[in-house]
Parts: C-alpha cells; sequence; structure tokens
C-alpha cells in the first residue's frame, strides 16, 4: 500500500499483523470520515488472509499519541442531523466488522487515546498501554455536546460496568493507565518500551467474550437495580446541567435503551441521537470554543521570540500567589522563588502547594519521592536572595499602587539582566505600574484567575511600551503554567474584571430589591453559570470588591457605581468565604445564607422577580460592557471576549460565550429588552452606541 496512506498493514514473520495508523501532515492521529475507504478496504485483505494471521496489533506511528479522537471539522460540515447520523453510523460499522474478524485484536496505546479512538480501541479483544503520564483514555464528547457515536455508549458499560462508564461518558474525564487498568478499560499498562512485546502476547490469544465477574457488571444486568442507577444518574444529571446541556440527557437515554433492547438497537439509537445533537446550538457553541482555543495555541504575537525561562520568581505568599507558584512547579516544571514580607505568608505559600502535591500523591499520580522532588524546587523566605536568577518575577500582592511600583524597582535593582516584572492586578492600569521604572519595556500585566492552580485563563496586558520580547515570553509562560492566555489592551479592569463588575453591581441591585439571595444566585445558576453572582461575591472576598469597584469608577466612570453595601458588610466583619462569613456562612464545604445580612441591609426579602429577568438583569450590563470593549480594542476579536468570559468567569459554554449569545439572541431583540430594562430600572441598560450602531448595519459579531 502507498506510505501516504492513514492507515498501512503489515504481516511479520510470526504471522502478526501490524496495522498502523499515521494521519499525513498532522502532529495528531484524528479519525476522518474520508478514511472509511481504506478501513474497509484493510478490513477486506484481514478476511481475505485470516487463515494465515494469527492476531492483529493496531498501533500508532505517531511518537506521543494513538488516536485523539474525531476531526470535529467534519462536524460543522455536516448540513443535517441525517448526514451527522450516516456518518456515526459508518463509524459503527467499521468498528463492528473489526470486531467480528476471526482472530485477536488487540489496541497498543501510547499517549491520549480519546473519543473515536477510544471506541476504536473498545472494538479490539484487548487493549494494552503504556503506563507514561502522557496516555490518557476517555470519551469526552460530552464537552462538546455529544455523545460517543461509534459505539461508545454501548461497548464501554458492557466493558466496564454501569456507573463506571456512566460516570466516564457523562463527565468526559481522562484517566491515566493505572486507573484504566483497575477499571478494565485495558488489560495491561506497561512500560512504552516493552509495550508491542506485551501486545504480542495479547494478540496470539483467542478470542474472549468478557463474563460479568464482579458486582457492578452484575448489576448492569439486572433491569430493576439498573433503573435505580439510570434513575439517580439522571437527578444527579439534571441538578448539574440544569437542563442546558441536552447531550447528558441523551447519553443517558441511549444507554439504558441500548441494555434494555440490545447492542444492534443501542447502536442504532446511539447514531440517531448523535446526529441530533450535531445541529443543536449547544454543541455548534461548545464545538466553536474547541476551534478558538486550538487556534489560540498556535497564535504568535509579533515577531519576537520568548526569552528562556529556566526560574520563576513570585512576590506574595496569599493565595494567588501560592496557586502561581503551584502552577509554575507542577505544569511549567519550573523552580520558583517566592518572597513575602512575613514569615507566615512564606509557610502558608509552601503548605499550599504540599496539600496540592499531598492530593496527587493520594491518588498515586505521584510518587513521595517525587513529591519532596517538587516542593524542593520551591524556595521561599522574606528577602529577594536568589531572585537574581530568575527571568520572570510575577506580583502578586494586593492593590497598592505605590507598593507595586516599590517592587518594580526592587526587582530592577537585583540584575543588570532585564528581568521581566508580570504584575498580577486585578483592575490597576499596567502604564502606572510601570510609572518610574527604568525599564518599563519589561513590566507586563499577567492577570491570573482565583484559585489560580485550576482557573484557565491568564490575561496578558502589555502598556504602550512594553517590549514584544516581554510578551512573548510571558505568553510562552502561561501556556507552558497550563493556562490559554489572551492579550488585551491596558486599561482600568482590563477586560474580563470591567465585564464582571456591572454584572455584579447589578446582582446587588437585585438584592437591594429586596429579593432573596438564593433566588438570585438560583437565577443565574439556572441560566449556565457555574457559581451564582453572590455566591461570586463571597468567594472573590467583599474586601477585594470594595477595593475594585472605586477603581473602576474612578477610571471608566458612573455607570460602575454599584449599591452602597461592602462598607456595611466589611463594618462587620463580612470578607467573605476566606474568613467563614459572608453573605454566606461557611463550615468546611457547608454553606448556608446568613439571614442576618438582611436585617443588616435592612431588607424584607422575597422572590417577586422571574428568574429569567434577574438573569438577564445581570447578563445585559455585562453584555454591554463586552461590546465597549470590542469597540476600544481592549479585546482583539469576538473570539478572544467569548473565551475570556468562559474561562475567567465561567460565562455558560454552551452559549459559545457573551458575544456567540448576542448573535444568538439576536441585537435587535437585545436592545428592546434593555429598552423595557431602562424604563423599569434606569439609564445603566442604555445599550451603548457600538452596539445600536452594529444591529442597525445589521452585522453579527461572528
Amino acid at each position: 500500500m502507498s506510505e501516504q496512506n492513514t492507515f498501512n498493514l503489515n504481516i511479520d514473520s510470526e504471522q502478526l499483523a501490524w496495522l498502523s495508523i499515521d494521519v499525513q501532515g498532522e502532529k495528531m492521529n484524528t479519525l476522518q470520515a474520508a478514511f472509511a475507504d481504506e478501513m474497509k478496504d484493510i478490513l477486506a485483505q484481514l478476511n481475505d488472509k485470516s487463515a494465515d494471521i494469527k492476531g492483529l496489533i493496531i498501533h500508532s506511528l505517531k511518537p506521543d499519541n494513538f488516536v485523539a479522537g474525531a476531526d470535529v471539522k467534519m462536524l460543522d460540515a455536516c448540513t443535517s442531523a441525517d448526514e451527522a447520523t450516516a456518518l456515526a453510523a459508518t463509524g459503527q460499522q467499521i468498528f463492528s466488522e473489526l470486531s467480528k474478524l476471526p482472530f485477536a485484536v488487540v489496541a497498543a496505546i501510547h499517549g491520549p487515546c480519546l473519543g473515536g479512538g477510544l471506541e476504536l480501541a473498545l472494538a479490539c479483544d484487548y487493549r494494552v498501554c503504556t503506563d507514561d503520564d502522557i496516555t490518557r483514555l476517555g470519551l469526552p464528547e460530552v464537552q462538546l455536546g455529544l455523545l460517543p457515536g461509534s459505539g461508545g455508549t454501548q461497548r464501554l458499560p458492557r466493558l466496564i460496568g454501569l456507573m463506571s462508564s456512566l460516570d466516564l461518558i457523562l463527565t468526559g474525564k481522562q484517566v491515566r493507565a493505572k486507573k484504566a487498568k483497575k477499571l478494565g478499560l485495558v488489560d495491561a499498562a506497561v512500560p512504552d518500551s516493552i509495550l508491542f512485546e506485551a501486545a504480542k502476547q495479547f494478540a496470539v490469544r483467542s478470542k474472549r467474550k468478557r463474563k460479568a465477574s464482579s458486582k457492578e457488571k452484575l448489576i448492569t444486568n439486572i433491569s430493576v437495580s439498573r433503573k435505580v442507577i439510570f434513575d439517580q444518574a439522571a437527578k444527579k444529571t439534571r441538578a448539574k446541567t440544569r437542563g442546558n446541556y441536552p447531550a447528558a440527557d441523551k447519553i443517558l437515554e441511549v444507554m439504558q435503551f441500548g441494555l434494555e433492547k440490545g447492542m444492534v438497537k443501542g447502536f442504532e439509537k446511539e447514531a440517531q441521537q448523535f446526529g441530533e445533537l450535531v445541529m443543536t446550538p449547544e454543541s455548534k457553541a461548545l464545538r466553536s470554543l474547541f476551534f478558538a482555543t486550538t487556534e489560540m495555541k498556535k497564535e504568535h504575537f509579533g515577531d519576537a521570540k520568548p526569552k528562556a525561562v529556566s526560574q520563576v520568581g513570585v512576590l506574595g505568599g496569599g493565595l494567588m500567589g501560592a496557586g502561581i507558584a503551584h502552577v509554575s512547579l507542577a505544569k511549567a516544571k519550573l523552580p520558583v522563588k517566592l518572597k513575602d514580607v512575613g514569615e507566615d505568608g512564606v509557610l502558608n505559600a509552601l503548605s499550599y502547594n504540599y496539600k496540592l502535591f499531598g492530593k496527587q500523591l493520594k491518588r498515586r499520580i505521584l510518587s513521595k519521592a517525587q513529591l519532596q522532588s517538587k516542593m524542593g524546587q520551591l524556595r521561599g523566605g522574606t528577602d529577594y536572595l536568589g531572585f537574581e536568577k530568575t527571568q520572570v518575577v510575577i506580583e502578586a500582592v494586593f492593590e497598592d499602587l505605590e507598593l507595586k511600583q516599590s517592587m518594580v524597582k526592587d526587582v530592577e535593582a537585583l540584575s543588570d539582566k532585564d528581568i521581566i516584572f508580570a504584575s498580577n492586578t486585578s483592575s490597576l492600569p499596567i502604564y502606572q505600574i510601570a510609572e518610574g521604572a527604568k525599564k518599563p519595556q519589561n513590566v507586563v500585566g499577567l492577570h491570573y484567575f482565583s484559585p489560580a492552580e485550576k482557573m484557565p485563563l491568564v490575561e496578558v496586558i502589555p502598556h504602550a511600551t512594553t517590549s514584544d520580547e516581554t510578551v512573548a515570553t510571558v505568553v510562552a509562560l502561561a501556556r507552558k503554567q497550563g493556562k490559554t492566555p489572551i492579550v488585551v489592551k491596558d486599561s482600568a479592569g482590563f477586560y474580563v474584571n470591567r465585564i464582571l463588575a456591572p454584572y455584579m453591581n447589578e446582582a446587588a441591585q437585585v438584592l437591594m430589591a429586596e429579593q432573596e439571595i438564593e433566588h438570585i444566585d438560583n437565577a443565574l445558576l439556572n441560566f449556565g453559570f457555574p457559581v451564582g453572582p453572590i455566591t461570586l461575591l463571597d468567594e472573590v472576598g467583599v474586601d477585594i470588591g470594595a477595593k475594585i469597584m472605586p477603581i473602576l469608577v474612578k477610571e471608566l466612570g458612573d455607570r460602575f457605581q454599584g449599591p452602597d453595601l461592602f462598607d456595611i458588610l466589611l463594618n462587620d466583619g463580612r470578607k467573605g468565604r476566606k474568613v467563614g462569613k459572608g453573605f454566606y456562612t461557611y463550615k468546611g464545604k457547608d454553606k448556608k445564607v446568613d439571614k442576618a445580612v438582611y436585617n443588616l441591609l435592612k431588607l424584607t426579602p422575597s422572590k417577586s422577580i422571574d428568574e429569567n429577568d434577574i438573569a438577564l438583569r445581570c447578563v445585559i450590563p455585562l453584555l454591554n460592557e463586552a461590546v465597549r470593549c470590542l469597540d476600544e480594542g481592549i479585546i482583539a476579536s469576538p473570539r478572544d471576549g467569548d473565551i475570556g468570559a468562559i474561562f475567567g468567569i465561567g460565562f455558560p459554554p454552551f452559549t459559545g460565550g457573551p458575544f456567540r449569545f448576542m448573535d444568538h439572541y439576536g441585537l435587535d431583540n437585545l436592545i428592546e429588552k434593555m429598552a423595557e430594562f431602562e424604563l423599569k430600572y434606569g439609564e445603566r441598560f442604555k445599550p451603548c452606541q457600538a452596539m445600536v450602531d452594529r444591529a442597525k448595519e445589521k452585522r453579527r459579531f461572528y
């Protein structure tokens, strides 16, 4: 066969067939509809030569991946549900033929084996994977608003049991080799050096039929127990998705149907529902996010090359500083020097990192020796000793302009070499922090979101004279830290906090209109946010909000002036979750509304405003500000605005972000709603001129 083929078949002297996968011109193997004919030809050859073949091993020629899934682009090319259903049915048919080959078929897996790649492996008799950290197995289709469409919903529960497969398919989580072996997802996890030898041992075995050997597998086959499991799963799913993610409901429906009616009927149902989900606005929006983040990973900002970074400095041992230190250690794999004004701050950062690494130790992701090695790379103190060896120093202290300016001078005095000073300020303009710097070209904003070890976004904020090399260096560092960076213009609040502030202010206005705290939070949870706005204020810290809002009012105007409640709460010691008391009280993971807040604010709470109105009241000021940011060049594109809002504040992913939401809702409809709210609640709902102009010209954002 031609070397340009994706699939190539060879039969060795031991009568073992080797089927290699190598998508030409791509770093990752993905399955595409165009490969169907190739696979059909190979299956025909395998059947013709079956008498001469003892077994088949499927493997990748890529050095770091097996098959990362199906090519998502082919789904966007579908113009109807029937077309997408036909794609799924073709995949099912090919994998079914593979599973029926008269000899043992083994998947030899190294690197990501996801989506269609895992469905291919599930159609094999045996699966062997490497125990390398890059080897991950999973069915992440739900994260694209889809369900596994090439047999995954039917084969997985029959292999590992119903409860384990529901957990994998409904969450889209990826598992490492050890976990995959424990689940029964793979038959062996071995060092990379002996992967093929191990695969050969399985390939010469006879084909096997699995028997229900564990309690869970038995439950899968008992209809009463099965119904209980599906009922519980549906209840948990609805509580989590609140009806905003149709794929989750369809997954439950298809899996239950297949276990009741058999695999053949299950495949038909799976393909049909896959086709319907491909055409939903939710899946289209989630796929747009996938394309956007993939695009962003390849982008370069200017012609400058990033400087090599071998060590990072962090100023501040609070939650943010400790989190930034952690992603630098764990993800970027760089040693960290940390400074705080007091020993307690240093100890806090060390303890915080030890706990996070301790969780990885407990899950056997790290060994004890690896944990000790990681902690050995985090050095802390109350002075700048060792900071002269760093290339980037990230400042994460509280919002005080003079303090930040003095830190710039301290860092500049450390070495004649250029050290980049990156400020994690959440609202102060970067040009102000750079005032008085000897080398302002080395000063940049690098705004992380709390908690830094979890939140995926970083805003990169160059001021007028920040060098391209500085921008390129911190963008590259952020990516190594596992973050998605967006470059935004230097202005108070930057992008994310600027659009968040009016959203939070409106939630406070609704509260002062005597609406129950939980009613407000539930309205936005049902809209699709991961946490409600009142809870978010507690999480961020009431004291932080109190510092940020006056800066935004001073720099951007009175539209950022919210109701006067911060001082009242702070005078009562209500800083939020970190002190166990804000709008809610906190004990461990438990929280409940502190009704004393209503007396403090002189409110008589009710639920008189409709949930949908509350949600739109909070979201519309955010949308209005997002359009202003685009018009002013704060963000480079609607795409960056959508990514920033979703990854930074949890704007509902199934909408595609604020700009895709506005396209879907319609600017004319939105402006009409804003006019209604302006009459009811005031001028803050007046649409900005950029929104009005765009609506008149019938221009969409995408």
